[in-house]
C-alpha cells in the first residue's frame, strides 16, 4: 500500500466482529442481495439526518430514499412476490427462499419507514424554524382559507372525481403510486350510508405554495380535506383515512416477439395494471376502513405498513425552492476539459494528440455532446454510431444524431427499449430518430444493451480514422450533473476496430471472432475478470505484491465473490468501493480478512466503474493494469447484458485514474461508510475536518495537469480491525 493511507478510527472503539466462522462453501459467505440494497437505502436516509448537509438537501435525501424504496417494491419485491405466488421455492445464493426473503424485507422496511417518518418530523420542524413552512388546515387564517377555496375551485375541483363505492359503483382501478382518501359518508336527509373515494391526481403538485410573505406550503390532501363538502354535497363525513398503493411494475417480454416496439407498448399498458404489492395506510385510519381497502386487492402477498404522517414522502422534494439557495449546496464551478481547450475546442485534434479522460460532474458533460456535434458538422466524418440506454427529454445527443442524419451521414443508433422506467421515452426518441433517417436498431430481445459507446469515423488523407468515446455512465446530460462518471476518448486503432466489431455484434448478431483489446459481456468480460483476479493470486503466491482496487455500484455475482475470497486467502490486498449492493462479507478470518469494503454516499451519486490490478507491483504503480467498465459485478451485467471492459494503456490517463480518482476514494472519510462482516455499515465521519473526495474534486475539477491525490490528501492512520 505504498504511499496510501487508510482512514483512521478517530478514537472510536475498535471494530469487533460477532460473525461466527464462515467457510468457503457455506451459504453464509454471501449477504442477501435485497437486504444489502435496503442497507444502502438506510445510508441514503442517514444523509437526510446528517446535519452537516444543508437543510433542503436533507429534504432531498429523504425524498430520494422514499423514491428508491418505491422502485425497489415495483421491481425486486414484486419479483419475489411473483415467485411465491407461482410456488417457486428456489433459494438465493445466501440460502433463503423467496418467502423468507419477503419476510426479512418486510421487517427491514418497517424499520426504514419508521426512520423516514421520524426524519420527516424533524425536517419539517427545522424547515419551519428556517422559514420554509408546511402548514396544516387548522393553522390557516380566514384569508388563507378564502384563497385556497378559490384556488381549489379553479385548479383542483375540475380534475377530481369523487367516487361512491356500492353495488352500483364497484371499487375503481387505482394507478400505481396514487394517494387516496377513503371516506365513510352519511346523508341525513334519507339516512343513506356509503363509502367514497377521492384519488389525489398525480398531475397536480402535491404541495401548494400559499400567497403572502414567507415561504409556506400546504399539502394537497389538506386542501381537499378542507373542501370535502363540495365534493359530496349533502353528505356528512363520518370517518376518513388515506392509503397509497405500489404495484408490480416489472415488464415481461416474450422472447418470440416479432415486433419489439409493439410488444413493449403492450407490456407497458399491462404494467399499469400490475398487482398491488405494497399498501401504505395513514395510522389514524380506522381498522374497519383498512379492511375495506385491503379486501379490494389481492392481499395475500401484499406488504402493509402504517404511517404517522405523510404517505408518499417522495413528494416532499417539492418544498425545495430556488429562492433559498442558502439552504442548499453551493453552486459548483464545472470546468470544460483543459485538453480540449488547449486545441481550441477541436476535440478530434485533442484525441489525436493523446487519449484523455474526463471526470463528470466536476468536468462538463458538454465535451461528450461536443464530440457528437463536431462529428455532425465535420464534412470529413462519414459515419457515427451511438448506443443509448438512458437520455434526457430534448436530449442534445439525440439532436446531434438527427442533424447528422439530415446532413447525409451514415448514422446508427442502438436504442435499448428495456431500460427500466425509460421504455416509453426510448420508444418515442427511436421514432424521432427514424423519421430523421437514423438507422435505429433495438438490440437483443434476451439481452439489455448497457454499454456506453459513441463512435465517429473520419476520412483523413487516404485513410479512415475511428474516434471513440467509452463511458461508465449514460448519455444523459441531466444525471451527468450529479453522477460521478468517467468519459474516455481515444483514437487507438485497435480499440476503434473493437468498437466497430461490438456495434456489428449489437446490430447484426455478428459475434466477433476476435477482439484485440476490448472485452465485453456476455462473452469475454467475466472470464477476463476471473483470469485477472487469479493472476493476482499467482503474484501473491510467488511473494510479489498483489493488490486489487475496484469501484462499482454493486457486487453480487457469486463466482466473482468466491474468486475474491480465494484472492484474500492467498494474501491479495483488496479494496472495494461499492456504493450500493454488496453480497460479499469482508473481514472474515480465513475467508476475507484482506478485503475491505467502503461505500461513499454524499452530494454526488458514485457511479463510475473502475478496476485496478497491481500486476505484481504495489498500487498505485506505473505498471498496474487499469480498466474502465459499464458493468457492475452482477449476474445480469456479466451474463444478460452487453457491457464493455476497456483497458487504459496511456500512462498519463492511467495515473490520473489511479492516483487521483481511486486514491481520493480510498482516503475519503467525510462521505464514507465501512462495511462490517455482518453486512451492516459503520459511518467513518465523526463530523470533523475529514478528507472528502467530493470536495477535493469540486475544488480541483480537472484531472489533467495536477499532482496526485496522494500529495493532497490529509494524512490519516491505518484502520485496525479486530476480529473475534
Amino acid at each position: 500500500m505504498s504511499g496510501v493511507q487508510r482512514p483512521e478510527d478517530h478514537g472510536s472503539a475498535e471494530i469487533v466482529s460477532a460473525v461466527p466462522a464462515i467457510t468457503r462453501n457455506s451459504n453464509d459467505r454471501f449477504i442477501n442481495r435485497e437486504l444489502s440494497w435496503l442497507e444502502f437505502n438506510m445510508r441514503v436516509l442517514a444523509e437526510a439526518n446528517n446535519t452537516a448537509n444543508p437543510l433542503l438537501e436533507r429534504v432531498r435525501f429523504l425524498s430520494i430514499s422514499s423514491t428508491n424504496l418505491d422502485e425497489f417494491y415495483m421491481v425486486r419485491a414484486a419479483g419475489l412476490t411473483g415467485q411465491v405466488a407461482a410456488g417457486i421455492s428456489e433459494r438465493s445464493q445466501d440460502g433463503l427462499t423467496p418467502n423468507e426473503q419477503l419476510n426479512a424485507i418486510r421487517e427491514k422496511v418497517a424499520e426504514l419507514l419508521q426512520g423516514q417518518d421520524e426524519c420527516l418530523e424533524r425536517l419539517l420542524t427545522e424547515c419551519k424554524v428556517s422559514g420554509v413552512e408546511v402548514v396544516g388546515g387548522a393553522e390557516l387564517g380566514e384569508q388563507d382559507k378564502d384563497w385556497l377555496a378559490s384556488w381549489f375551485g379553479k385548479q383542483v375541483f375540475p380534475v377530481l372525481t369523487p367516487l361512491a363505492v356500492d353495488p352500483a359503483h364497484p371499487f375503481p382501478f387505482i394507478q400505481n403510486g396514487s394517494v387516496v382518501f377513503a371516506l365513510e359518508l352519511r346523508r341525513e336527509a334519507d339516512e343513506r350510508e356509503m363509502k367514497g373515494l377521492i384519488i389525489i391526481p398525480n398531475q397536480i403538485n402535491r404541495f401548494v405554495r400559499l400567497p403572502g410573505p414567507g415561504i409556506r406550503f400546504i399539502a394537497l390532501e389538506d386542501v381537499i380535506d378542507l373542501n370535502l363538502g363540495r365534493l359530496f354535497p349533502g353528505f356528512d363525513v363520518e370517518g376518513c383515512g388515506m392509503f397509497r398503493i405500489i404495484r408490480d411494475s416489472e415488464v415481461e417480454i416474450d422472447e418470440e416477439a416479432e415486433d419489439l416496439v409493439r410488444t413493449f407498448e403492450s407490456a407497458l399498458k399491462r404494467r399499469r395494471r400490475g398487482h398491488v404489492i405494497r399498501l401504505d395506510f395513514d395510522a389514524s385510519m380506522p381498522e374497519e376502513f383498512r379492511r375495506f381497502v385491503m379486501q379490494e386487492f389481492d392481499g395475500a402477498y401484499t406488504h402493509v405498513f402504517l404511517h404517522r404522517r405523510m404517505l408518499g414522502i417522495t413528494d416532499i422534494a417539492e418544498i425545495i425552492v430556488d429562492e433559498r439557495r442558502d439552504l442548499q449546496y453551493g453552486r459548483m464551478n464545472v470546468r470544460f476539459p483543459e485538453r480540449v481547450r488547449e486545441y481550441g475546442g477541436d476535440i478530434f485534434a485533442a484525441i489525436r494528440a493523446k487519449d484523455f479522460v474526463v471526470h463528470h460532474p466536476y468536468e462538463s458533460f458538454d465535451v461528450v455532446v461536443q464530440f457528437l456535434r463536431q462529428a455532425t458538422r465535420d464534412p470529413a466524418v462519414v459515419a457515427i454510431k451511438q448506443t443509448l440506454y438512458r437520455t434526457s427529454d430534448e436530449s442534445p445527443i439525440v439532436g446531434a444524431l438527427i442533424e447528422a442524419a439530415e446532413a447525409g451521414k451514415s448514422v446508427t443508433a442502438l436504442i435499448e427499449l428495456k431500460a427500466r422506467f425509460d421504455e416509453e421515452t426510448n420508444i418515442q426518441l427511436a421514432r424521432d430518430l427514424e423519421r430523421a433517417g437514423v438507422q435505429v436498431v433495438y438490440g437483443f430481445i434476451d439481452l439489455k444493451t448497457h454499454a456506453k459507446v459513441s463512435l465517429a469515423v473520419r476520412r483523413e488523407a487516404q485513410d479512415l480514422r475511428t474516434y471513440v468515446h467509452f463511458g461508465t455512465g449514460n448519455y444523459h446530460p441531466i444525471t451527468a450533473k450529479i453522477y460521478t462518471d468517467l468519459s474516455f476518448f481515444t483514437s487507438d486503432e485497435a480499440l476503434g476496430r473493437d468498437a466497430a466489431r461490438l456495434f456489428n455484434y449489437m446490430t447484426g448478431y455478428a459475434t466477433p471472432e476476435v477482439m484485440e483489446k476490448l472485452e465485453f459481456s456476455p462473452a469475454t468480460l467475466k472470464p477476463t475478470l476471473w483470469r485477472l483476479i487469479h493472476d493476482e493470486i499467482g503474484h501473491a503466491e510467488a511473494g510479489r505484491p498483489a493488490t486489487i482496487w475496484a469501484k462499482m455500484n454493486s457486487l453480487v455475482d457469486g463466482e466473482i465473490i468466491d474468486a475474491l475470497y480465494d484472492a484474500s486467502r492467498a494474501g491479495v490486498e483488496i479494496e472495494l468501493f461499492i456504493r450500493g449492493i454488496c453480497c460479499l462479507r469482508p473481514g472474515i478470518p480465513g475467508l476475507s480478512e484482506n478485503i475491505r469494503v467502503k461505500s461513499l454516499i454524499g452530494r454526488f451519486l458514485e457511479h463510475s466503474r473502475i478496476i485496478c490490478f497491481g500486476a505484481g507491483h504495489p498500487l498505485p504503480s506505473d505498471n498496474c493494469k487499469v480498466f474502465l467498465s459499464s458493468a457492475d459485478w452482477m449476474p445480469r451485467n456479466l451474463h444478460r447484458r452487453v457491457e464493455t471492459f476497456i483497458p487504459i494503456e496511456n500512462s498519463t490517463v492511467k495515473k490520473q485514474i489511479v492516483e487521483q480518482v481511486m486514491v481520493a476514494n480510498l482516503n475519503d472519510v467525510a462521505q464514507s461508510w465501512e462495511m462490517l462482516p455482518d453486512g451492516s455499515f459503520r459511518q467513518l465521519s465523526k463530523g470533523g475536518n475529514e478528507f472528502s473526495a467530493h470536495t477535493y474534486f469540486m475544488t480541483n475539477p480537472s484531472l489533467s495537469g495536477r499532482g496526485s491525490a496522494l500529495e493532497k490528501c490529509r494524512p490519516v492512520k491505518p484502520l485496525k480491525l479486530k476480529r473475534a
